[in-house]
């Protein structure tokens, strides 16, 4: 074999092993960073890998929410029903308090309830710290004050639950996986088939957020004097307003409303087995 050919294949060799050193370098610095961003969650006593601290998602909320607001074209003109939504909005929290603070515990985030002003896009959705928005094309929907706090219950969900704060971790491990797998793999394709695993994956762990967060609904709704069923009438909202065209933006992130409504059903009778107090509000 002539000299310089085997001169080629020893570079080629020598340079895949030094990516592959460095792409598992990278891997296991990413995966020790990932493990080390335990924190306790004050409202559940869950203990979450989060990217943020508390008060780092109350500030990352503000931030975002001219954003937000700029967006979906405003704010709701309409006052009164501004005031509705945060009637209804804080009816919940004001039940989660006294249901927290009878176990010694306290809710940290700071929840402002955003009434925007569009009529297309009929979506509802949280940002890390409290700042919970539902779109006037999905407000007009609802038929009833308990599925109003439904939507609203879910979306403090979120908030309660640290899923922004914890998908940002997850996304922060997936990006530095990705990164040691175009290392490893030398080229634009190895990283681009990587990324698309990891968001195949966080997606997963996404829709199973949205799950949790209909519990949440569930329960804030029972604790707020609200008939949980109504949660059975927004996926019937949601179902219909799909129609034949192009689903709602809702269904970009949420799971699929047919599937929900066995699990929110399932919920309430497990949680509830004996009955349901008799006065709760539709």
């Amino acid at each position: 074999m002539p000299r310089y050919i085997r001169s080629v294949r020893g570079s080629r060799q020598s340079s895949l092993k030094m990516r592959l050193v460095i792409a598992v370098g990278i891997a296991l610095f990413t995966f020790i960073s990932y493990m080390m961003k335990g924190d306790v969650n004050e409202i559940t006593g869950e203990n979450q890998r989060v990217a943020l601290s508390e008060q780092q998602e109350i500030a990352l909320g503000l931030q975002a929410l001219p954003t937000i607001i700029n967006r979906h074209h405003g704010e709701h003109p309409d006052q009164e029903a501004q005031a509705y939504v945060d009637r209804v909005g804080n009816r919940l929290l004001q039940s989660l308090n006294e249901s927290l603070q009878k176990q010694g515990r306290h809710n940290p985030y700071q929840f402002d309830f955003h009434l925007l002003n569009d009529n297309q896009v009929i979506n509802a959705f949280a940002l890390p710290g409290g700042q919970i928005f539902i779109t006037a094309a999905l407000y007009q929907q609802l038929e009833t004050e308990g599925q109003l706090a439904g939507v609203l219950g879910h979306e403090i969900g979120h908030v309660l639950s640290r899923h922004g704060a914890q998908q940002m971790a997850k996304q922060e491990l997936t990006q530095g996986l990705v990164g040691a797998a175009g290392v490893a793999g030398g080229d634009v394709n190895s990283a681009q088939m990587a990324q698309m695993i990891g968001s195949m994956v966080n997606m997963k762990y996404g829709r199973n957020d949205e799950l949790e967060s209909d519990r949440w609904g569930i329960e804030l709704m029972v604790l707020s004097g609200y008939d949980p069923y109504a949660m059975v009438g927004v996926m019937d909202i949601l179902k219909r307003s799909a129609g034949a065209g192009k689903q709602p933006e809702i269904f970009s992130t949420h799971p699929d409303p047919g599937n929900r409504i066995e699990r929110i059903r399932n919920y309430i009778q497990d949680t509830y087995p004996s009955s349901l107090p008799s006065d709760l509000e539709p």
